[in-house]
This record gives C-alpha cells, sequence and structure tokens, in this order.
C-alpha cells in the first residue's frame, strides 16, 4: 500500500513496484488522503485561525463562546458548542473556530428574541431554609436527602408555573430567574405557604428570600454581575419567613398589591452602597 508521506508532488498516484498502472481505486484513495492533509494543515494554519478569531469579535453574541464556562448550561446551544468542542478536541482550529461562530450567532438572535439573559431585565430569586445546617448535622445523610426531596417537591413547581427558570439548585437553596417582577414574587409566596405544610421529624422547614432586578451577564447557563450579588446578599439578609426586596423591585410593583416595611442598619457587602432594602407580604384585603 502506498505510504501517503511519499506521493508525487503533482498529486498523481505513483506508480507500484512492480510497474503497473495504479488503479482507480487507488487513485481515489491517494486522492482522499492528499486532501485530508491538506484540510488538516489548512484547519491548523495559524494565520487563518487569527483571521477567523478577528471575524468572531465582530459578530453579535459572545465572542468567548466556547469556553467551559459559556458551555456550562442545558440550553440548546451550550449542547450545540459542546458536542462541536468534542468533534474538534481540544486543539483550536479553523473550522472550530467557524462552528462555535455560528451557534454564537444563533444564541444572539436568541437572546434577541427574548429567549436569553443577554442584555435584558431579569428578576432574580435566591432562597434558602433557614437553620438548615444545623439541623442536617444531626439527622443523618438519608434524612437530609429525603427532606430536600420534598422541600424541592415543595418550592419548584411555584416557580416554574410562573415561568420562572432554575438556575442553580444550592443544596438547601434555590437560585430562580424570572422575566415578570410580579410573578416571581408570587412563585416566592406560594412556596414559602407550602413549605409552611410540610413538617419532618423534630423540625419544620423555613424559608427566606432575597429578590432584585437587573441586567446580570448571562454566561452558559449561569447569570453573573452585580445584580446576582444583591440578590443573593438580601436572601443572606433575610429572617426566617421573610421576603427581602431591593427598591429597584419594589418600584416594578404595583403599590397596592403589597405592604412593605424599610430594612435599615443591613451591612451587606459587595452591593451599592445606596440599596434600599423592603421587608414585602402582600396587601391586606
Amino acid at each position: 500500500m502506498t505510504d501517503p508521506q511519499h506521493l508525487p508532488d503533482d498529486g498523481s498516484a505513483p506508480a507500484p513496484d512492480d510497474g503497473s498502472v495504479p488503479s482507480r481505486a487507488e487513485r481515489f484513495r491517494v486522492a482522499a488522503v492528499r486532501t485530508a492533509a491538506r484540510a488538516r494543515e489548512l484547519d491548523r494554519s495559524p494565520t487563518l485561525q487569527r483571521a477567523v478569531r478577528r471575524v468572531r469579535e465582530t459578530l453579535p453574541g459572545d465572542a468567548h463562546f466556547g469556553d467551559p464556562l459559556s458551555l456550562g448550561g442545558a440550553r440548546h446551544t451550550e449542547a450545540a458548542g459542546r458536542a462541536i468542542v468534542g468533534l474538534t478536541g481540544d486543539r483550536p482550529g479553523v473550522v472550530r473556530e467557524l462552528g462555535l461562530g455560528g451557534v454564537q450567532i444563533w444564541q444572539s438572535l436568541l437572546e434577541r428574541l427574548g429567549r436569553g439573559g443577554g442584555e435584558h431585565e431579569v428578576t432574580l430569586v435566591f432562597t434558602d431554609l433557614v437553620e438548615f445546617s444545623h439541623w442536617s448535622l444531626e439527622a443523618g445523610d438519608d434524612e437530609v436527602l429525603r427532606v430536600l426531596r420534598r422541600v424541592g417537591e415543595a418550592w419548584e413547581p411555584p416557580m416554574t408555573e410562573r415561568a420562572g427558570t432554575v438556575v442553580k439548585r444550592l443544596g438547601d437553596g434555590l437560585m430562580v430567574a424570572f422575566a415578570d417582577p410580579r410573578g416571581a414574587l408570587e412563585a416566592v409566596l406560594e412556596a414559602r405557604r407550602r413549605l409552611g405544610a410540610l413538617h419532618v421529624d423534630g423540625w419544620s422547614p423555613r424559608m427566606r428570600a432575597g429578590l432584585h432586578v437587573g441586567r446580570p451577564r448571562r454566561v452558559g447557563g449561569d447569570y453573573l454581575g452585580v445584580a446576582v450579588n444583591v440578590a443573593a446578599r438580601l436572601g443572606d439578609a433575610a429572617r426566617a419567613d421573610e421576603i427581602l426586596v431591593s427598591g429597584d423591585f419594589l418600584g416594578r410593583l404595583d403599590a397596592r398589591t403589597v405592604s412593605t416595611r424599610r430594612r435599615r442598619r443591613l451591612n451587606l457587602k459587595g452591593v451599592p452602597e445606596a440599596l434600599e432594602v423592603y421587608a414585602v407580604e402582600p396587601a391586606q384585603g
């Protein structure tokens, strides 16, 4: 069989050692090997790779799409990106960049249609269970897992039924993103009500929550930015059964539908100093 590394420079198939004329199949095989070798050479060309990267930087969407952070979600664009990375391997290449560039544009288009994070305003919700860590130390792993499953059955449906997207499950907590602030508050209130009916041996789970609106950066299946930090800090600062919201979030609601109480003396790290914080409840009557 012919060694591809010793093919004639003119692209023709070499004559066999016995002097016979190469068969059509042999010529086709040689041509295919040469084409594949040339394709690999072009794919690995640093000059072409730099050119394609420059083009990607001018395209709409995340020009860094394809790194582990941007591929961490469960959306179909991230799944497609992971497939491209898996097929092309870890090495850089022109084919890889072109494939990821196409998905980059696709993801950007979906975001403009309201199906992604992008520059759209998002309501972020953080919830967790008060004193869960203390209780879990004595409960044992099996009991903790059983309770967490029951907690999930209690508070996740109210979120998803109101078009919330569960971004993360944080052990005894949730991070959820909503497009509608009112729907987010209704979901949290219903989740708290359902959780209040849940009792386990020697302990009753109690929820706290923080809500904020902003324009966080969506990277993969996660959100990053100051708005995320604010919502998380509000959740951490809330007391048992308390729902803390920012002034920005409160401004998106009909004031007649809620009862508010201003929370003062909160020392929250990593949030704007001028942040206004309120505890909210449904309006009576």
